[in-house]
């Protein structure tokens, strides 16, 4: 059917002719119109989806790399052919087996998870005096997180290793990375306090009148209402602390029993520089929980930065 108006039997001479309707019933004067709302929506969508494909494949790509190299055999790594000839999956189970690997990875767990604890136990009741309670002296504190919070780490190191390694005779161990946990971290206290800068007061003023004190308010009322925040803290401390190189090769680095995976890696690194297929194979096995954990718990990681305000 032609989409021009046609005279139908039933018009009369000299009146406008009835508009005949397209397939789609779309009115025929229109269908050119939507054809080509239609076609630059889907012009518009492949633009921007082609946009995202791209990007993924920039931050997917090099994973893809990484996981095909751990599988190939040692005379096929860093070629030119980037498919594996021969799926060789028990390179990670050689580097499984590798003396020492097991207790980097203990030792790195237990780094990591009472890291992780300490820094959440310590650094709530920080944040949530400097959010609702009105003391003296409380912008003083506030400006003390802030200017921890801006103080690089390797300024103290000398003064922290001669106070941990001379006078408590604690070098080779990570006990000097984890204590200082329990007495709270800058950035984990800064956030907590401006995501319980956005709770109602009212919620605390009713968990007072029914006989509430101070620490019975913060853990039946805020805690479950700072979940999404104290889950954010919780992951960004847990990466940290898997992921650090630096205290341990301060600290640890004379005692290969308390080595951590990423102090180990630049060990077996060295030991197998000329075998990519192993070390790719062990920088995989090292960064997979970090990615496992972060599949698992980006909801919850991203509500809770997304939650987090910048008031007060």
């Amino acid at each position: 059917m032609s989409d021009t108006a046609v005279q139908t039997p039933g018009d009369t001479p000299g009146s406008a002719p009835a508009t005949v309707r397209s397939r789609s019933g779309v009115p025929s004067s229109s269908a050119a119109a939507w054809r080509r709302a239609k076609r630059q929506k889907r012009l518009e969508w492949i633009a921007v989806h082609s946009v995202a494909i791209a990007l993924a494949l920039i931050f997917i790509l090099p994973f893809v790399f990484l996981f095909l190299t751990s599988v190939m055999t040692d005379s096929q790594a860093l070629t030119t052919n980037f498919w594996p000839q021969h799926w060789v999956w028990s390179n990670y189970r050689t580097v499984f087996n590798v003396p020492g690997f097991g207790t980097w990875w203990k030792n790195t767990i237990e780094y990591a998870v009472l890291g992780t604890a300490l820094t959440v136990l310590s650094s709530v009741p920080v944040a949530y005096a400097l959010a609702k309670f009105r003391f003296p002296g409380r912008r003083v504190a506030m400006l003390a997180v802030i200017s921890m919070m801006m103080l690089p780490p390797q300024v103290i190191i000398i003064p922290m290793y001669l106070f941990w390694a001379k006078q408590m005779h604690l070098d080779g161990t990570l006990w000097p990375l984890i204590i200082p946990m329990a007495f709270g971290d800058a950035y984990s206290i800064f956030l907590l306090r401006q995501f319980l800068l956005t709770i109602p007061k009212e919620y605390l003023d009713a968990a007072k009148v029914d006989g509430c004190g101070e620490v019975r308010t913060l853990l039946k009322v805020v805690l479950p209402m700072a979940k999404p925040a104290i889950s954010a803290v919780a992951l960004f401390q847990f990466f940290s602390c898997w992921n650090d190189y630096f205290g341990p090769q301060i600290y640890a680095s004379d005692n290969p029993a308390a080595w951590t995976l990423s102090y180990g890696l630049q060990s077996f690194h060295g030991a197998h520089q000329t075998n990519w297929n192993m070390t790719m194979a062990a920088t995989l096995l090292v960064m997979a929980p970090v990615i496992v954990v972060f599949f698992f718990a980006q909801k919850a990681f991203i509500e809770g930065v997304t939650l987090t305000g910048v008031k007060g």
